[in-house]
């Protein structure tokens, strides 16, 4: 019997553990999943929490049943260390014997990266956990009391860049739709040479598009910017620029979290792990990593840095490929799965209306031109999506990554 364990209940720990389980019976496999949370969360939905029309709860389901559905055990404990010599994960509880290990734990905010950027530390917002998504839903209901100046972007290093897109859009809609636009001049600030770069190096004629809707909304925007500082009223620029804000939301980076990088051999300085072309640890026999933990490097030097984007889509086509190459070996066959990360059909949501984007591969260059549209029936297809996600992920399904998101 060959005993799998899984670290991480978001999208990399849920896909590989339902695909595991619908290709190896119990009889062939135990599969254990590990995660500090009690909860899975549907994360590109937080912007939309933090704006109000959704509630963590409508995005969000315990874990222990759909996974004790499939006999998969689910342990709610907090990893403390591996042991890839001794294949042993200590957890703040326990410890657990592996033959196979999977490590889809995502990330940890590197919010100390930009002085002041909080929320519990310092006056900036960010949206990449659901508590900081809660706060920044109080303080934009705030600001619609009492509207003043806005500062959205990103830190040097980020990757998950999309989140501060929708973000900005989604919150000029809201004042338009309030009335209040006019007394809220908005600033956006990122990393990127250009807009739309969002860590991949563009996608056809998305910087184009953007910088279009960016200019008929009247939002300024300041590329290769490096944040340094957030206060109560201003967001402070490296070029000794001074930006009134009286609402701050900014991506920080991200980092390993401290149980990977405290593990012995494991990662790099920065806590992610070096993997092969199938997600296989260069360093530890038979463990895998999937989704931000993984080390993956830019696409290209930029004068302010940005890093490498890794979505849900991404982290599930991760999963998909190291499942596939786990089953050839508990099963004795060959990996067929192909290792080309794709950004499918995904749709960037504008306030009023969507942007489509299938990118293939994600890093350039690229077989295909990029695929670029724009319209409401995108943000109909988004929310349709989420609905659809949930539906099955509840139920202990998973939607094809061909599907895209």
């Amino acid at each position: 019997m060959t005993n799998i364990v899984i670290i991480g209940g978001s999208f990399g720990g849920l896909t590989t553990a339902y695909e595991l389980r619908r290709k190896l019976s119990p009889h062939q496999a135990t599969i254990t999943l590990i995660a500090k949370d009690k909860e899975f969360i549907f994360v590109p939905s937080l912007p939309w929490v933090a704006m109000g029309s959704r509630k963590l709860s409508q995005i969000s389901f315990d874990l222990a049943k759909p996974l004790n559905q499939k006999q998969v055990r689910f342990v709610h404990e907090t990893l403390v260390q591996i042991d890839h010599e001794k294949k042993k994960v200590t957890t703040d509880k326990s410890e657990y014997q592996y033959d196979f290990l999977i490590i889809a734990t995502g990330h940890r905010s590197a919010n100390e990266a930009v002085e002041g950027l909080g929320p519990f530390g310092g006056p900036g917002h960010s949206l990449m956990s659901a508590p900081e998504t809660e706060e920044l839903g109080t303080a934009l209901k705030n600001l619609l009391q009492d509207p003043g100046p806005v500062v959205i972007g990103c830190a040097p290093g980020a990757s998950c860049i999309g989140p501060a897109y929708e973000f900005l859009f989604e919150l000029d809609h809201l004042l338009r739709r309030n009335d209040i636009r006019h007394r809220v001049p908005i600033t956006f600030v990122t990393p990127e040479p250009f807009v739309g770069h969002m860590g991949m190096g563009g996608a056809g004629t998305i910087r184009q598009l953007l910088e279009n809707c960016l200019d008929e909304r009247d939002i300024t925007y300041m590329v290769s910017k490096e944040i340094t500082k957030i206060t109560k009223d201003t967001v402070e620029l490296k070029e000794a620029i001074s930006i009134p804000s009286v609402l701050s939301m900014i991506i920080p980076p991200l980092g390993g979290i401290s149980a990977i990088a405290s593990s012995p051999g494991l990662s790099n300085p920065k806590g992610f792990i070096p993997v092969d072309d199938y997600y296989r640890s260069l360093v530890a026999d038979n463990v895998y990593c999937v989704g931000v933990a993984v080390a993956m490097p830019p696409v290209s030097e930029t004068p302010v840095p940005v890093n490498f984007p890794k979505t849900g889509h991404m982290t599930e086509q991760m999963a998909v490929i190291a499942t596939s190459d786990i089953i050839s070996k508990v099963k004795g066959g060959r990996n067929r799965e192909e290792n080309t990360m794709l950004a499918a059909r995904c749709v960037l949501d504008m306030g009023d209306k969507g942007v489509y984007m299938s990118v293939s591969p994600v890093r350039p260059p690229r077989n295909k031109i990029p695929s670029i549209s724009e319209g409401r029936r995108w943000l109909v297809a988004k929310k349709a999506f989420e609905r659809l996600y949930l539906f099955n992920a509840r139920r202990g399904r998973r939607v094809p990554t061909t599907l895209g998101w």
